[in-house]
Protein backbone atom coordinates (compact mmCIF):
# COMPACT_ATOMS: atom_id res chain seq x y z
CA UNK A 1 0.00 0.00 0.00
CA UNK A 2 2.69 2.66 0.53
CA UNK A 3 4.14 1.73 -2.86
CA UNK A 4 1.13 2.13 -4.42
CA UNK A 5 0.29 5.80 -2.57
CA UNK A 6 4.26 6.96 -3.69
CA UNK A 7 3.39 5.60 -7.13
CA UNK A 8 0.03 7.85 -7.38
CA UNK A 9 1.41 11.01 -6.16
CA UNK A 10 4.28 11.08 -8.41
CA UNK A 11 2.01 10.65 -11.30
CA UNK A 12 -0.26 13.46 -9.98
CA UNK A 13 2.95 16.02 -10.41
CA UNK A 14 3.86 14.92 -13.32
CA UNK A 15 0.21 15.05 -14.41
CA UNK A 16 -0.03 18.71 -12.70
CA UNK A 17 3.21 19.97 -14.50
CA UNK A 18 1.67 18.90 -18.20
CA UNK A 19 -1.05 21.48 -19.61
CA UNK A 20 -2.79 20.38 -22.34
CA UNK A 21 -4.67 22.82 -24.50
CA UNK A 22 -8.20 21.74 -25.27
CA UNK A 23 -11.60 23.57 -25.93
CA UNK A 24 -12.39 23.32 -22.56
CA UNK A 25 -9.29 23.82 -20.74
CA UNK A 26 -9.50 26.81 -18.99
CA UNK A 27 -6.49 28.99 -19.74
CA UNK A 28 -5.89 30.98 -16.78
CA UNK A 29 -2.77 33.84 -16.56
CA UNK A 30 -1.22 31.09 -13.59
CA UNK A 31 -1.50 28.26 -16.45
CA UNK A 32 0.15 30.27 -19.09
CA UNK A 33 2.95 31.29 -16.32
CA UNK A 34 3.19 27.46 -15.82
CA UNK A 35 6.44 25.56 -16.31
CA UNK A 36 6.88 21.83 -17.20
CA UNK A 37 7.48 19.15 -19.76
CA UNK A 38 6.61 19.83 -23.57
CA UNK A 39 5.52 17.21 -25.70
CA UNK A 40 4.91 18.52 -29.13
CA UNK A 41 3.75 17.59 -32.30
CA UNK A 42 3.65 20.91 -33.56
CA UNK A 43 3.55 24.36 -31.76
CA UNK A 44 -0.18 24.41 -31.77
CA UNK A 45 -0.20 20.89 -31.02
CA UNK A 46 1.87 20.08 -27.40
CA UNK A 47 1.11 19.51 -24.36
CA UNK A 48 2.49 22.87 -23.03
CA UNK A 49 0.57 26.18 -24.61
CA UNK A 50 2.69 27.72 -27.33
CA UNK A 51 1.51 31.08 -25.89
CA UNK A 52 2.95 30.24 -22.19
CA UNK A 53 4.50 32.97 -20.44
CA UNK A 54 6.92 30.08 -18.16
CA UNK A 55 9.99 28.38 -18.71
CA UNK A 56 10.24 24.63 -20.12
CA UNK A 57 12.66 22.14 -18.17
CA UNK A 58 11.84 19.56 -21.12
CA UNK A 59 11.29 19.67 -24.55
CA UNK A 60 10.70 16.44 -27.05
CA UNK A 61 8.75 17.03 -30.43
CA UNK A 62 8.51 16.97 -34.17
CA UNK A 63 8.62 20.73 -34.19
CA UNK A 64 8.56 22.80 -30.64
CA UNK A 65 7.87 26.60 -29.99
CA UNK A 66 8.19 27.74 -26.33
CA UNK A 67 8.48 30.71 -24.47
CA UNK A 68 11.55 30.02 -22.39
CA UNK A 69 13.84 27.10 -22.02
CA UNK A 70 16.19 25.14 -19.23
CA UNK A 71 16.49 22.21 -19.81
CA UNK A 72 16.67 19.85 -22.82
CA UNK A 73 15.39 19.92 -26.05
CA UNK A 74 15.28 17.11 -28.77
CA UNK A 75 13.26 17.70 -32.12
CA UNK A 76 12.93 16.56 -35.40
CA UNK A 77 13.00 19.23 -37.59
CA UNK A 78 13.35 22.24 -35.31
CA UNK A 79 12.92 24.33 -32.23
CA UNK A 80 12.19 27.81 -31.40
CA UNK A 81 12.51 29.54 -28.32
CA UNK A 82 11.56 33.23 -27.99
CA UNK A 83 13.53 34.02 -25.13
CA UNK A 84 16.43 32.58 -23.29
CA UNK A 85 17.49 29.12 -23.47
CA UNK A 86 19.38 27.32 -21.08
CA UNK A 87 20.40 23.90 -21.53
CA UNK A 88 20.88 21.83 -24.86
CA UNK A 89 19.35 22.09 -28.11
CA UNK A 90 19.07 19.30 -30.72
CA UNK A 91 17.08 19.62 -33.86
CA UNK A 92 17.52 17.76 -37.31
CA UNK A 93 17.31 21.06 -39.32
CA UNK A 94 17.14 24.36 -37.15
CA UNK A 95 17.15 25.78 -33.46
CA UNK A 96 16.53 29.42 -32.69
CA UNK A 97 16.45 31.34 -29.57
CA UNK A 98 15.29 35.13 -29.97
CA UNK A 99 17.78 36.46 -27.26
CA UNK A 100 20.45 34.83 -25.30
CA UNK A 101 21.27 31.04 -25.62
CA UNK A 102 23.84 29.32 -22.53
CA UNK A 103 24.72 25.69 -23.22
CA UNK A 104 24.88 23.80 -26.72
CA UNK A 105 23.27 23.92 -29.72
CA UNK A 106 23.32 21.15 -32.31
CA UNK A 107 21.67 22.04 -35.42
CA UNK A 108 21.05 19.63 -38.87
CA UNK A 109 21.03 23.38 -41.19
CA UNK A 110 21.45 25.81 -38.75
CA UNK A 111 21.71 27.69 -35.12
CA UNK A 112 20.64 31.29 -34.91
CA UNK A 113 20.77 33.32 -31.73
CA UNK A 114 19.15 36.83 -31.69
CA UNK A 115 21.36 38.41 -29.06
CA UNK A 116 23.95 36.08 -27.62
CA UNK A 117 25.74 32.60 -27.43
CA UNK A 118 27.72 31.14 -24.63
CA UNK A 119 28.33 27.88 -25.19
CA UNK A 120 29.17 25.57 -28.07
CA UNK A 121 27.00 26.07 -31.35
CA UNK A 122 27.73 22.99 -33.97
CA UNK A 123 25.38 23.25 -37.27
CA UNK A 124 25.67 21.53 -40.83
CA UNK A 125 25.57 24.71 -42.83
CA UNK A 126 25.20 28.21 -41.33
CA UNK A 127 25.51 29.34 -37.42
CA UNK A 128 24.25 32.82 -36.98
CA UNK A 129 24.80 34.97 -33.48
CA UNK A 130 23.02 38.43 -33.70
CA UNK A 131 25.90 40.16 -30.78
CA UNK A 132 28.06 38.01 -28.79
CA UNK A 133 29.54 34.79 -28.77
CA UNK A 134 31.66 33.39 -26.44
CA UNK A 135 32.60 29.39 -26.56
CA UNK A 136 32.68 27.85 -29.95
CA UNK A 137 31.08 27.82 -33.11
CA UNK A 138 31.54 25.06 -35.49
CA UNK A 139 29.39 25.05 -38.80
CA UNK A 140 29.97 23.38 -42.28
CA UNK A 141 29.77 26.20 -44.54
CA UNK A 142 29.38 29.95 -42.53
CA UNK A 143 29.54 31.43 -39.40
CA UNK A 144 28.44 34.67 -38.78
CA UNK A 145 28.85 37.09 -35.30
CA UNK A 146 26.90 40.55 -35.23
CA UNK A 147 29.35 42.11 -32.52
CA UNK A 148 32.16 40.35 -30.56
CA UNK A 149 33.42 36.70 -30.24
CA UNK A 150 35.49 35.22 -27.97
CA UNK A 151 36.55 31.84 -28.22
CA UNK A 152 36.97 29.58 -31.50
CA UNK A 153 35.28 29.38 -34.44
CA UNK A 154 35.71 26.94 -37.43
CA UNK A 155 33.73 27.39 -40.52
CA UNK A 156 34.07 25.03 -43.71
CA UNK A 157 33.79 28.37 -45.74
CA UNK A 158 33.63 31.30 -43.89
CA UNK A 159 33.91 33.00 -40.59
CA UNK A 160 32.16 36.90 -40.55
CA UNK A 161 32.66 38.37 -36.67
CA UNK A 162 31.35 42.41 -37.26
CA UNK A 163 33.62 44.08 -34.23
CA UNK A 164 36.12 43.14 -31.70
CA UNK A 165 37.27 38.96 -32.16
CA UNK A 166 39.71 36.70 -30.02
CA UNK A 167 40.79 33.19 -30.02
CA UNK A 168 41.02 31.35 -32.47
CA UNK A 169 39.43 31.67 -35.91
CA UNK A 170 39.45 28.52 -38.85
CA UNK A 171 37.72 28.65 -42.18
CA UNK A 172 38.09 27.14 -45.32
CA UNK A 173 38.11 29.87 -47.90
CA UNK A 174 38.34 33.12 -45.66
CA UNK A 175 38.13 35.12 -41.91
CA UNK A 176 36.88 38.73 -41.94
CA UNK A 177 36.97 40.93 -38.63
CA UNK A 178 35.18 44.10 -38.65
CA UNK A 179 37.23 45.76 -36.24
CA UNK A 180 40.33 44.07 -33.85
CA UNK A 181 41.27 40.55 -33.85
CA UNK A 182 43.63 39.09 -31.31
CA UNK A 183 44.91 35.64 -31.69
CA UNK A 184 44.99 33.47 -34.14
CA UNK A 185 43.14 33.37 -37.44
CA UNK A 186 43.91 30.82 -40.36
CA UNK A 187 42.27 30.44 -43.58
CA UNK A 188 42.54 28.51 -47.11
CA UNK A 189 43.11 31.88 -49.21
CA UNK A 190 42.00 35.17 -47.21
CA UNK A 191 41.98 36.45 -43.68
CA UNK A 192 40.60 40.66 -43.11
CA UNK A 193 40.68 42.36 -39.93
CA UNK A 194 39.55 45.41 -40.71
CA UNK A 195 41.50 47.60 -37.82
CA UNK A 196 44.37 46.31 -35.83
CA UNK A 197 45.70 42.93 -35.24
CA UNK A 198 47.80 41.46 -31.99
CA UNK A 199 48.25 37.55 -33.12
CA UNK A 200 49.27 35.85 -35.90
CA UNK A 201 47.18 35.14 -40.06
CA UNK A 202 48.32 32.20 -42.01
CA UNK A 203 46.34 31.92 -45.29
CA UNK A 204 46.83 30.04 -48.78
CA UNK A 205 46.64 33.60 -50.75
CA UNK A 206 46.76 36.65 -48.94
CA UNK A 207 46.64 38.74 -45.04
CA UNK A 208 44.91 42.19 -45.04
CA UNK A 209 45.08 43.95 -41.86
CA UNK A 210 43.93 47.97 -41.89
CA UNK A 211 45.23 49.17 -39.39
CA UNK A 212 48.21 48.49 -37.06
CA UNK A 213 49.93 45.01 -37.56
CA UNK A 214 51.51 43.55 -34.35
CA UNK A 215 52.23 40.06 -34.74
CA UNK A 216 52.61 37.78 -37.45
CA UNK A 217 51.40 37.58 -41.17
CA UNK A 218 52.49 34.53 -43.49
CA UNK A 219 50.55 33.76 -46.16
CA UNK A 220 51.31 31.70 -50.03
CA UNK A 221 51.10 35.60 -52.14
CA UNK A 222 50.86 38.68 -49.93
CA UNK A 223 50.55 40.49 -46.50
CA UNK A 224 49.06 43.80 -46.61
CA UNK A 225 49.18 46.32 -43.10
CA UNK A 226 48.42 49.61 -42.83
CA UNK A 227 51.44 50.25 -40.01
CA UNK A 228 53.03 48.17 -37.66
CA UNK A 229 54.26 48.19 -33.85
CA UNK A 230 56.95 45.38 -34.29
CA UNK A 231 55.27 42.99 -36.72
CA UNK A 232 57.12 39.89 -38.96
CA UNK A 233 55.27 39.62 -42.48
CA UNK A 234 56.42 36.84 -44.61
CA UNK A 235 55.53 36.00 -48.18
CA UNK A 236 56.44 36.40 -51.79
CA UNK A 237 54.80 40.49 -51.73
CA UNK A 238 55.09 42.09 -48.33
CA UNK A 239 53.30 45.80 -48.30
CA UNK A 240 53.11 48.03 -44.72
CA UNK A 241 52.28 51.73 -44.88
CA UNK A 242 54.51 52.38 -41.63
CA UNK A 243 56.11 51.49 -38.88
CA UNK A 244 58.50 48.92 -37.16
CA UNK A 245 58.45 45.36 -38.31
CA UNK A 246 60.46 42.96 -40.82
CA UNK A 247 59.50 41.71 -44.57
CA UNK A 248 60.91 38.54 -45.64
CA UNK A 249 59.72 37.86 -49.13
CA UNK A 250 60.38 38.42 -52.83
CA UNK A 251 59.18 42.02 -53.23
CA UNK A 252 58.77 44.29 -50.16
CA UNK A 253 57.07 47.23 -50.12
CA UNK A 254 56.77 50.23 -47.57
CA UNK A 255 54.95 53.55 -47.81
CA UNK A 256 56.97 55.93 -45.11
CA UNK A 257 58.44 56.60 -41.96
CA UNK A 258 59.69 52.58 -41.44
CA UNK A 259 61.85 51.34 -38.53
CA UNK A 260 62.63 47.90 -39.64
CA UNK A 261 64.21 45.65 -41.50
CA UNK A 262 63.69 44.21 -45.52
CA UNK A 263 65.16 40.79 -46.99
CA UNK A 264 63.90 40.59 -49.94
CA UNK A 265 64.66 40.16 -53.99
CA UNK A 266 63.29 43.53 -54.05
CA UNK A 267 63.10 46.05 -51.64
CA UNK A 268 61.48 49.19 -51.98
CA UNK A 269 59.90 51.88 -50.75
CA UNK A 270 58.42 56.18 -52.78
CA UNK A 271 61.93 56.82 -52.88
CA UNK A 272 63.16 54.17 -54.79
CA UNK A 273 64.85 54.33 -58.31
CA UNK A 274 64.12 52.07 -60.85
CA UNK A 275 66.96 52.08 -63.54
CA UNK A 276 67.19 50.15 -67.08
CA UNK A 277 70.81 48.95 -67.41
CA UNK A 278 72.02 47.74 -70.63
CA UNK A 279 75.31 45.73 -71.05
CA UNK A 280 77.37 43.12 -72.34
CA UNK A 281 80.20 41.00 -70.86
CA UNK A 282 82.14 37.64 -70.50
CA UNK A 283 79.24 35.47 -68.87
CA UNK A 284 76.37 36.37 -70.84
CA UNK A 285 76.93 38.37 -73.78
CA UNK A 286 73.50 40.90 -73.97
CA UNK A 287 71.94 41.56 -70.65
CA UNK A 288 69.02 44.00 -69.54
CA UNK A 289 68.48 44.64 -66.16
CA UNK A 290 66.13 46.64 -64.21
CA UNK A 291 68.19 47.79 -60.71
CA UNK A 292 66.28 48.87 -57.65
CA UNK A 293 68.03 51.98 -55.63
CA UNK A 294 67.57 53.01 -52.86
CA UNK A 295 69.87 55.73 -50.67
CA UNK A 296 73.10 52.93 -50.40
CA UNK A 297 71.49 49.24 -51.29
CA UNK A 298 70.32 48.24 -54.65
CA UNK A 299 68.84 44.98 -55.94
CA UNK A 300 69.70 44.21 -59.92
CA UNK A 301 66.85 42.01 -61.84
CA UNK A 302 68.18 40.69 -65.20
CA UNK A 303 67.97 38.36 -68.09
CA UNK A 304 70.94 37.46 -70.47
CA UNK A 305 71.59 35.75 -73.99
CA UNK A 306 74.24 33.66 -75.16
CA UNK A 307 76.28 32.05 -72.43
CA UNK A 308 77.82 30.15 -75.12
CA UNK A 309 79.49 31.90 -78.19
CA UNK A 310 77.06 33.29 -80.59
CA UNK A 311 78.41 29.94 -82.98
CA UNK A 312 76.35 27.90 -80.90
CA UNK A 313 72.81 27.30 -80.36
CA UNK A 314 70.67 29.76 -78.35
CA UNK A 315 71.38 29.61 -74.72
CA UNK A 316 69.98 32.50 -71.52
CA UNK A 317 70.32 33.21 -68.01
CA UNK A 318 68.16 34.58 -65.18
CA UNK A 319 70.26 37.14 -62.56
CA UNK A 320 69.39 38.02 -59.59
CA UNK A 321 72.24 40.79 -57.72
CA UNK A 322 72.31 42.58 -54.12
CA UNK A 323 74.79 45.06 -53.21
CA UNK A 324 75.96 48.39 -51.96
CA UNK A 325 77.04 51.76 -53.53
CA UNK A 326 79.14 54.37 -51.89
CA UNK A 327 79.89 57.75 -53.67
CA UNK A 328 83.83 58.23 -54.81
CA UNK A 329 84.22 61.89 -56.67
CA UNK A 330 81.49 64.06 -57.84
CA UNK A 331 79.54 62.27 -60.56
CA UNK A 332 82.20 59.13 -59.46
CA UNK A 333 80.50 55.66 -57.30
CA UNK A 334 81.81 52.88 -56.98
CA UNK A 335 79.50 49.72 -55.74
CA UNK A 336 80.05 46.14 -54.75
CA UNK A 337 77.67 43.12 -54.41
CA UNK A 338 77.12 39.49 -54.99
CA UNK A 339 75.01 37.07 -56.81
CA UNK A 340 72.89 34.44 -58.59
CA UNK A 341 72.77 33.15 -62.17
CA UNK A 342 70.51 30.78 -63.44
CA UNK A 343 71.83 29.65 -66.76
CA UNK A 344 69.51 27.49 -69.65
CA UNK A 345 71.66 25.65 -72.08
CA UNK A 346 67.74 23.98 -73.33
CA UNK A 347 69.86 20.28 -73.21
CA UNK A 348 71.83 20.64 -76.10
CA UNK A 349 73.25 17.47 -75.72
CA UNK A 350 75.08 17.13 -79.60
CA UNK A 351 77.63 20.17 -78.25
CA UNK A 352 78.12 18.15 -74.86
CA UNK A 353 76.57 21.05 -72.94
CA UNK A 354 74.89 20.24 -69.68
CA UNK A 355 70.77 21.21 -69.82
CA UNK A 356 71.36 23.98 -66.95
CA UNK A 357 74.10 25.22 -64.33
CA UNK A 358 73.93 28.15 -62.05
CA UNK A 359 76.64 30.55 -61.28
CA UNK A 360 77.68 32.29 -57.98
CA UNK A 361 79.32 35.36 -59.27
CA UNK A 362 80.73 38.78 -56.88
CA UNK A 363 81.12 41.86 -58.41
CA UNK A 364 82.89 45.68 -58.29
CA UNK A 365 81.60 48.73 -60.62
CA UNK A 366 82.65 51.79 -61.55
CA UNK A 367 79.83 54.12 -62.63
CA UNK A 368 80.01 57.44 -64.20
CA UNK A 369 77.12 59.50 -64.38
CA UNK A 370 77.17 62.15 -67.26
CA UNK A 371 73.82 63.61 -67.00
CA UNK A 372 70.81 63.38 -64.48
CA UNK A 373 69.64 60.46 -67.48
CA UNK A 374 72.33 58.33 -68.26
CA UNK A 375 75.62 57.20 -67.00
CA UNK A 376 78.14 53.91 -67.85
CA UNK A 377 79.85 51.57 -65.95
CA UNK A 378 82.40 48.64 -66.07
CA UNK A 379 82.37 45.95 -64.11
CA UNK A 380 85.03 43.27 -62.71
CA UNK A 381 84.45 40.00 -61.02
CA UNK A 382 84.49 36.50 -60.35
CA UNK A 383 82.39 33.70 -61.20
CA UNK A 384 81.94 30.34 -60.52
CA UNK A 385 79.50 28.00 -63.00
CA UNK A 386 78.16 24.61 -60.96
CA UNK A 387 76.32 21.67 -61.84
CA UNK A 388 72.55 21.33 -60.02
CA UNK A 389 72.71 17.52 -59.39
CA UNK A 390 76.32 16.83 -59.42
CA UNK A 391 77.12 19.14 -56.77
CA UNK A 392 80.33 20.19 -58.89
CA UNK A 393 82.37 23.03 -61.14
CA UNK A 394 81.81 23.19 -64.84
CA UNK A 395 83.67 26.25 -65.22
CA UNK A 396 84.96 29.76 -63.13
CA UNK A 397 86.79 32.77 -64.13
CA UNK A 398 87.48 36.53 -64.07
CA UNK A 399 83.74 38.53 -64.97
CA UNK A 400 84.53 41.66 -67.40
CA UNK A 401 81.29 43.64 -68.34
CA UNK A 402 80.30 47.03 -69.42
CA UNK A 403 77.55 49.07 -70.50
CA UNK A 404 74.85 52.17 -69.72
CA UNK A 405 72.71 53.06 -67.11
CA UNK A 406 69.44 54.95 -67.74
CA UNK A 407 68.04 56.56 -64.74
CA UNK A 408 65.51 59.72 -63.63
CA UNK A 409 66.45 61.62 -60.40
Amino acid sequence: MKLKRIFLLTAGLLLGMITIPTSATNKTSSDKGRAGVNLSLWKHISTQPNDSIGSTFFNLGFMSSMNRLNGPSVNILGNTVRHNANGVQVSGIYNVVGKEMRGVQIGGITNVNGNSLTGVSISGLVGITGKHSRGMLLSGLTNIVGDDSEGVLIGGLLNITGEHSSGLHLAGLANIAGENFNGVTTSGLLNIVGEDLCGVQFSGLSNITGGRLQGIQISGLANVAGEASGGLQLSPLNVIGSGRAVQIGLFNYYKENFNGFQLGLVNANPDTKVQLMLYGGSSTKINVGARFKNKLFYTILGVGTHYLDFSDKFSAALSYRAGLELPLYKQLFISGDLGYQHIELFKNKDHGYPARLYSLQARVNLEYRITNALGIFITGGYGAERYYNKGKTYDKGLLLESGIVLFKY
